[in-house]
């Protein structure tokens, strides 16, 4: 696990390339603590920061084939680097290192491009052939692995975070207004757009070529969630499943480091813990280690699940609780470090994991992955719910709906996880828009009604043709002919899983120097599963119900069919608690004038309605007082950063 960074600059690089090279991976130096590579010849660079995990003394990069014409840098792991090396040996290549990285060189002198195909793993890729004068970028097919990248007239700079980009010096700290709409909708700024103008994010599944023709972007892997004919059996399904995640588990538990697992008690991180516990005792290693995070809070703590697991299944546990007083030390760590806005609250407590675990391992293994896969969130079961008013008319669809809105507006408002009051106001709030605006609207804060009271006159103006909701829509386009719940799955597979939970999972890790792996992710895995008919998923009302049946014969039947709680905090709590005073702070009328960005008089209404217990905004305050303290930071100039 590292960060790259680098330029391709067609005119050569002046005086001082090496220094500013060296600015441009301290940027991202907790990404990798161990060790540094820097190389530049002639117009290209290519820089490192490494955290040490496969063939820890012999991996240093940048890494070049034999002669020296191709060199490469790249963060991730791959899974099937030792097959690959076997092949490579029998056809005659020299290999210096035990390292994957050096797999990849020669992997691209065989296949060219078309290399990135052959990969099992988690990856971004910067390479350099200089026989054609070309770089390629690269990113892994699920998006576990950031890349940002910016033309900037001819010069092509890129890095695994955007503060790289920012010390380079080229890049304009200008808003990008569309990315700004995105992100309120959101919660996050979706691929490929990135939160300042110019900037791009790589998106999964693509290869950026940069050569003398110039700049081009392609996928080389698509998501196909058409059901197989004919469909699998339970059973079957079953056993195949099981199959994939022994498969892909095993494969994920190379390191030459100690390695561990994040264990929530929910189903997705139970069911791998129990998978690597197997495997672990089969290859006759020690007992796993696992860890997870309390909370105060009895409603969104899940400890005792995990606890359970843990016992069940002989891991070596280790806990720890999150209490409010942890948040001064926690928030300034996390925001300075988030270099887009970043609404999920829940990267506090996975950073917290993460910095945890990493005092006992340097990688973990998780449950990412099985929610977008399986059907798993309750959105899924909301939206089976939902569509049985769309057969109505219009005007008894509309009605029904207002009905229920000012029905459930008389429940009282509870700050618990997930509460009642709480699902059933988003449900009703979005019952009566099409199926894609729904489920948008649950997952995120702002959606376009409410952004025309946030957004100032002058900003609604910019966007007055930008829709906020176009990476979802483009998904929800790619599942035409599916299911209801197919599509909702592609475009949760597509936009929801890479820009919030893998950018979450890769930030608050990398802020640890932990490298993370998702064995749900192993892509063979997703292809698989991908083509199974929704009934496999979401069975009546039962979520994951396929992944259920296997990890029946893993798990205790208590922590297999207890319901979904999330990895959430209680932000709605905390805002009226301990955050009050940087909540009044960062939303004041002041502050949000000169920024000329929000109205301030609709912030207001906001703030006092959630401080008085009228109305639970928590989703739209914490989505507003994330992008003031980035902006504090990453916006207002250099000296901010």
């Amino acid at each position: 696990m590292c960060g790259i960074t680098g330029w391709l600059a067609r005119g050569g690089w002046p005086a001082g390339g090496r220094e500013r090279l060296v600015r441009m991976c301290d940027a991202m130096r907790h990404r990798g603590p161990d060790a540094e590579g820097l190389w530049l010849d002639g117009p290209v660079a290519l820089g490192m920061r490494r955290l040490a995990v496969i063939d820890v003394a012999g991996g240093q990069q940048p890494i070049a084939n034999e002669d020296g014409t191709v060199h490469v840098v790249f963060n991730g792991e791959i899974y099937n680097h030792a097959a690959l090396r076997e092949g490579l040996l029998a056809r005659g290549h020299r290999l210096a290192t035990r390292s994957d990285t050096e797999v990849l060189v020669h992997l691209y002198e065989e296949h060219g491009e078309a290399f990135v195909e052959h990969l099992t793993g988690m990856f971004a890729i910067a390479l350099w052939d200089a026989r054609r004068q070309r770089l390629l970028l690269a990113r892994d097919r699920l998006g576990e692995k950031p890349l940002y990248w910016a033309d900037l007239d001819g010069e092509l700079v890129f890095g695994s975070e955007l503060k790289c980009l920012l010390a380079h010096g080229g890049v304009a700290r200008a808003l990008d207004l569309p990315a700004l709409s995105a992100y309120l909708a959101c919660e996050y700024v979706p691929a490929p757009r990135a939160i300042l103008r110019g900037v791009h994010k790589l998106p999964p599944a693509h290869v950026l070529v940069a050569d003398a023709a110039g700049v081009r972007v392609s996928p080389y892997w698509r998501l196909d969630l058409t059901p197989r004919r004919p469909a699998p059996g339970g059973a079957a399904a079953a056993q195949a499943l099981a199959d994939h995640l022994t498969r892909a588990v095993g494969l994920q538990l190379v390191a030459d480091v100690p390695l561990g697992v994040f264990l929530s008690g929910g189903i997705d991180s139970s069911t791998v813990a129990a998978v690597a516990a197997r495997e672990l005792r089969a290859r006759g290693a020690g007992p796993l280690e696992t860890f997870s995070i309390g909370f105060a809070d009895p409603s969104f703590d899940e400890s005792a699940h995990a606890r359970a697991v843990a016992a069940h299944i002989g891991s070596r546990h280790h806990e720890r609780v999150l209490e409010p007083a942890l948040l001064p030390a926690l928030l300034p760590t996390v925001t300075a470090l988030l270099d887009e806005p970043f609404a999920d609250a829940s990267i506090l407590p996975t950073h917290l994991l993460a910095a945890f675990a990493r005092e006992h391992v340097t990688v973990a293994l998780g449950g990412d992955g099985g929610d977008e896969l399986f059907a798993g969130y309750p959105t899924y079961q909301a939206a089976r719910a939902a569509s049985l008013l769309d057969g109505l008319p219009v005007g008894l669809r509309q009605a029904s709906a207002a009905a229920l809105r000012a029905g459930v507006g008389w429940l009282p408002v509870s700050h618990d996880n997930l509460s009642l009051d709480f699902k059933l106001k988003r449900f009703a709030g979005a019952l009566a828009a099409s199926p894609l605006e729904r489920h948008a609207t649950w997952l995120g804060a702002f959606d376009p009604g409410l952004q025309a009271g946030l957004l100032t006159a002058d900003v609604r103006a910019a966007l007055r043709d930008e829709d906020p909701w176009a990476s979802q829509a483009a998904a929800w386009a790619a599942g035409h002919g599916l299911d209801p719940t197919a599509r909702l799955l592609g475009v949760d597979l597509r936009t929801y899983l890479p820009d919030d939970i893998l950018f979450k999972v890769d930030r608050a890790s990398m802020m640890a120097s932990l490298e993370t792996r998702a064995p749900l992710l192993d892509h063979h895995l997703v292809a698989w599963a991908a083509g199974l008919p929704s009934g496999l998923k979401l069975r009546g009302w039962q979520t994951k119900h396929l992944l259920k049946r296997v990890a029946g014969g893993l798990l205790p039947a208590a922590i297999v069919q207890r319901p979904k709680k999330g990895f959430g905090i209680p932000v709605a709590r905390w805002l009226r608690g301990e955050l009050r005073g940087q909540l009044l702070e960062l939303l004041s009328a002041e502050r949000l004038r000169a920024g000329g960005l929000f109205e301030p008089a609709f912030v207001a209404r906001l703030v006092r309605e959630h401080l008085d217990g009228r109305v639970d905004h928590r989703k739209l305050l914490w989505t507003l007082m994330m992008f003031e303290w980035w902006r504090e930071r990453y916006l207002l100039g250099p000296s901010r950063s």
